[in-house]
Parts: structure tokens; C-alpha cells; sequence
């Protein structure tokens, strides 16, 4: 690595670790006053709050990368520019090439850093906050192993297979029991939405109820259920597959090819996974041209909110395509890898383009 080198990657990541400090602040901040209506439930405290945004903030730095990367190299590489330190260096023979290289440099130590806070930090402290808080709020509820989250609420005991949305659930099984610890009903619904008050809507539910001399069956339908478990509690034992990490995502594609069953979603999550890491370098690289052209004079705040708008248009779309794949029933391969080719056209054509 040559001087020019460590220079500009010094300037790319140290612009980049202040800009991701001042988000995670804020993001963290915004976490914690929305654990305020929580604080008082069972033995959630302010202080199990804190714990609680702690332990998420290398989830929040995973999710925030990408965006931080491209804000972080707009001011690092801008104020650069702006002392006229690029033009010295494009006036010694330097090439727009050789300045994006370096810029490079910066973006493989980024994506190492995004591999490590997403397959090895992220997931286990996230886990261990979301269960501390689960476990705190609801002290009447306690967990069973297998075949999915067996969850008992009273005279209700539930079984969820599957978490399709933050407060969405597929699959659900609901066994009612009398006083007497009998088993009175037997219900299953196709999907399952945590509401307001203590309440889950539960649609396409279909009932077996058993009496002393029958069984009634209860046609498919609606229904809103009563019960204190909440969508975070059962999200603790049926995993979401955008926070699991590539080897995990991998072994569950692997088994529903083996036994027949749809790996769409599992196949998405994994390659989202992978092209939000690697659309970390294409972040670095756009900030190149654009701190060579246009924004060359402009100064740190215009930088940060054209490169905030850039992030947060592409944040909005993965988020989109995230919620149409399954529905319209899209590649999942091709459109994971959307808003990173959407980002490495626009990099690379306005590296092209550069002087």
C-alpha cells in the first residue's frame, strides 16, 4: 500500500466511522425512546432498555453500512477534493482509475467489517437482547423445543412454524384446555397477525371443538384470538430470514430442495445478503466521480444529504422488492441483486465518465 493509498483510505474511513457513529446515535436514540412504552411491563426496566438498544447496535451498524459507507466516502473523498488535493494529485499523472483503486482499498476493509458484524456479531447479540426483553415483559409464558416455537399463554398453548413478516406468522396451531387441563379445541390458521390489545387476527382458521359425545368443525374463516404473547416473543423462536446469516440461510435452502418445499424466501434472503455486502465497494466507488465532478466545491452538509438521499432510495427500494418477490412470484436471485446493479451501473458509468 503506497502513501497515496493509506491517505485516501484513511480519509474514506475515517469519514465513514463518524458518519456511522452520528447514525447509530440517532438510530439508537430513536430505539430507545420507542422502549419507552414497554418500560413497567413485567420487570422491563429503563435499564433493561438500555441493555436492550445496546446489544442491537451491531445489527443497526450491519444494516446501516452501506449507507454510512457511501456518505462516509462522499465527505471523506469531497473534503479531499475540495482543498484541491485531488486536483494536485490528478495534476502528477495520477489516473481517475488509480484514485478509484485506492477507494477500493477502503471498500474491501468495509465489506470485512460487514461480514463480521453480520455472520458473527449481529445475530447472537440481537438474539440475546430480543430474549432478555421477551422474558422480562412475560413472566405467565415459557417456551417449549421442536417443531417450531411452542409457546403456552394460560389455557392456550400456540404453534408457530414460520415468521413471515415483523408482526405476521404462518402456520399457526392453537390447542385450547379446559380448567381441568383437557384439551377442548384444536384450531389451526393459515396466517396469524399480532393487533392491538393483546390481540392476534387469525385468517383462513379452521376449528375442531370437542364435546362430551361430538366434534364440531368449524368452517375456515376469521377470527380474533385473546392472548398476552406478543409478536416479539414468538419471534424469538421462529427466526425472520433477513437477520440469519449466510451458512444458516444455505443449510435451509439446501432442505427444501431436498424435501420438495419452496426455498424462495431463503433464496432471497441469501442473496440480498450477500449483494448488500458487496454493494458496500460500488458505494465507495460512486463517491469517486462525484467528489471529481460536481461536488468538487460543494461543501460537507451537501455531500451528506445527496449521499443520505442516494441510501435511503435504495434502502426503500431492497425494501420494496423484499416485499413483491413472494407475492408476484419474481426470480429471487435476480432480484436481490437489483439495487446493487442498479448502484455498480451508475458507479461504474460515472467513473467512465470522469476527468
Amino acid at each position: 500500500m503506497t502513501i497515496l493509498d493509506r491517505y485516501l483510505v484513511r480519509a474514506v474511513l475515517g469519514s465513514v466511522a463518524l458518519v456511522m457513529a452520528v447514525l447509530l446515535v440517532l438510530v439508537g436514540l430513536l430505539t430507545f425512546i420507542g422502549e419507552q412504552d414497554d418500560i413497567g411491563v413485567g420487570s422491563y426496566t429503563a435499564l433493561d432498555a438500555f441493555w436492550y438498544v445496546l446489544l442491537g447496535l451491531p445489527q443497526l451498524a450491519w444494516e446501516l453500512l452501506p449507507i454510512g459507507a457511501l456518505i462516509g466516502a462522499l465527505v471523506g473523498l469531497g473534503a479531499v477534493a475540495r482543498g484541491s488535493e485531488l486536483t494536485v494529485i490528478r495534476a502528477t499523472g495520477v489516473s481517475v482509475a488509480r484514485i478509484a483503486g485506492s477507494a477500493l482499498l477502503a471498500g474491501a476493509l468495509l465489506i470485512a467489517l460487514e461480514v463480521v458484524l453480520g455472520e458473527f456479531l449481529a445475530s447472537p447479540l440481537l438474539q440475546a437482547a430480543r430474549q432478555h426483553k421477551a422474558f422480562s415483559k412475560f413472566t405467565n409464558v415459557s417456551f417449549g423445543s421442536g417443531g417450531g416455537a411452542w409457546v403456552r399463554d394460560g389455557h392456550l398453548i400456540l404453534n408457530v412454524a414460520e415468521q413471515s413478516g415483523e408482526r405476521q406468522f404462518g402456520g399457526m396451531l392453537i390447542f385450547e384446555l379446559t380448567p381441568e387441563h383437557r384439551l377442548s379445541a384444536i384450531g389451526h390458521a393459515a396466517r396469524a397477525t399480532a393487533g392491538s390489545d393483546r390481540t392476534w387476527l387469525l385468517n383462513g382458521y379452521a376449528e375442531s371443538r370437542f364435546t362430551r359425545d361430538r366434534v364440531l368443525a368449524r368452517p375456515p374463516g376469521d377470527r380474533v384470538l385473546e392472548s398476552s404473547i406478543s409478536a416479539d416473543f414468538l419471534g424469538l423462536a421462529v427466526s425472520d430470514p433477513r437477520r440469519l446469516e449466510i451458512a444458516t440461510l444455505w443449510q435451509l435452502i439446501r432442505y427444501s430442495y431436498a424435501n420438495n418445499l419452496d426455498p424462495r424466501t431463503y433464496l432471497f434472503a441469501f442473496w440480498s445478503r450477500i449483494a448488500r455486502t458487496v454493494a458496500i465497494a460500488f458505494a465507495v466507488l460512486l463517491a469517486v466521480p462525484l467528489s471529481l465532478g460536481s461536488l468538487r466545491a460543494a461543501k460537507s452538509g451537501s455531500r451528506m444529504l445527496i449521499g443520505l438521499l442516494i441510501g435511503v432510495a435504495l434502502f426503500l427500494l431492497q425494501r420494496l422488492i423484499e416485499s413483491g418477490t413472494i407475492v408476484f412470484d419474481l426470480d429471487p436471485v435476480l432480484i436481490a441483486w437489483l439495487p446493487t446493479a442498479l448502484l455498480a451501473v451508475v458507479s461504474l458509468g460515472l467513473l467512465a465518465r470522469a476527468r
